[in-house]
C-alpha cells in the first residue's frame, strides 16, 4: 500500500536591512580608521610632573661584623676567663629588654699565646628586667653578653656578669635591695610607736582626777596594737616593694666567659 505525503510551501519571512545610514557615515567617517584613530587626543602627562625622588631604605646594621673563627685557626680564650671592665652606660631596672650595652676592659689578660689588652669592648643586651615587686623584691636587671671586639674584630661570645661594684651576682641576675626584712621591722616599729602614744594618754588620763579610772583603758589598747602589729607583721609586709637598681656610667664589673673563645 502506498502512503502519500502533501507537503505545503510555506513561505520564508524576508529581512530587510536598512543601510542608508550606514551609507551616510561612510560619506563622513573614513571607515578604514581605528577607532582610536578618530577620538580627540589626550593630552600627554609631563614627566616632570612626577615624583623623581625614589625611596631609598637603610638596611645597613650599626652592630660591628662579626669575625667567624673556627678553633683549628684562631688562639683559645679558655671558658672560664675572667675580665676586669667598666660600664660604658648607665644600667637600671627602668631600661626594657633589647637595650644594648657595652663594656670596657681596665686591664689586660694574659692567655697562652694571646693577650687580650685593656680597651677591649664586650657588647650584649638587656634579656629581662622589671622594677621593684611587692614582697620585698627589689628590681632586676639580666644582661646577655654577646661579642667581643679584639684588635679591630668582633667575635661572637657566650659570657656573664659575675661582679658588680664589687658584689657578687649569681645567675647573671643583678638585683636592688630587698626590702622585706625591712618591711616586718616597719611594722613592729609602728606597733611600737602606737603603744608609745597610748601609754601619754594613759599619763594624761592618770594626772587627771576626773578620768584617773580610765587611765588603764588606752595602755590596754596600745598593748594590743603593739602584739597585733609584731604577730602581722610577717604577712602585712607582703606589700612592702623592694628597692630600685641603678649602676651608674663607669662601674666596676667583672666578666666571665662560659664558652672558649677564639681570635685571630
Amino acid at each position: 500500500m502506498t502512503i502519500l505525503f502533501s507537503v505545503s510551501t510555506i513561505p520564508c519571512a524576508a529581512l530587510e536591512f536598512d543601510v542608508s545610514v550606514d551609507e551616510e557615515i561612510k560619506k563622513k567617517y573614513n571607515s578604514s580608521k581605528l577607532e582610536y584613530d578618530v577620538l580627540p587626543a589626550l593630552p600627554k602627562v609631563n614627566d616632570a610632573a612626577a615624583p623623581t625622588t625614589k625611596l631609598e631604605f637603610n638596611t645597613s646594621s650599626n652592630l660591628p661584623e662579626i669575625t667567624k673563627v673556627q678553633s683549628n685557626e684562631g688562639f683559645k680564650i679558655s671558658a672560664g676567663t675572667k675580665f676586669s671592665v667598666k660600664s660604658n652606660l648607665a644600667i637600671s631596672d627602668w631600661q626594657s629588654a633589647g637595650t644594648k650595652v657595652s663594656f670596657t676592659t681596665v686591664q689586660p689578660v694574659y692567655k697562652k699565646f694571646v693577650t687580650i689588652p685593656a680597651g677591649t669592648v664586650f657588647r650584649g643586651e638587656i634579656v629581662n628586667s622589671h622594677q621593684p615587686q611587692f614582697t620585698g623584691n627589689g628590681g632586676l636587671v639580666v644582661i646577655k653578653l654577646s661579642t667581643m671586639t679584639y684588635k679591630g674584630h668582633t667575635y661572637e661570645i657566650e659570657a656573664k656578669i659575675t661582679k658588680a661594684n664589687s658584689k657578687k651576682i649569681f645567675l647573671n641576675n643583678m638585683k636592688g635591695k630587698r626590702k622585706y626584712w625591712n618591711g616586718v621591722s616597719e611594722r613592729i616599729t609602728q606597733g611600737e610607736i602606737f603603744y608609745a602614744k597610748s601609754k601619754q594618754k594613759a599619763n594624761k588620763l592618770a594626772n587627771n582626777p576626773v578620768f584617773i579610772i580610765l587611765s588603764p583603758i588606752p595602755t590596754i589598747v596600745g598593748i594590743a596594737g603593739c602584739t597585733v602589729c609584731t604577730v602581722l607583721s610577717p604577712i602585712t609586709a607582703i606589700t612592702t616593694k623592694g628597692g630600685h637598681l641603678s649602676i651608674p656610667t663607669g662601674s666596676s664589673f667583672e666578666i666571665k666567659l662560659l664558652e672558649p673563645a677564639y681570635v685571630k
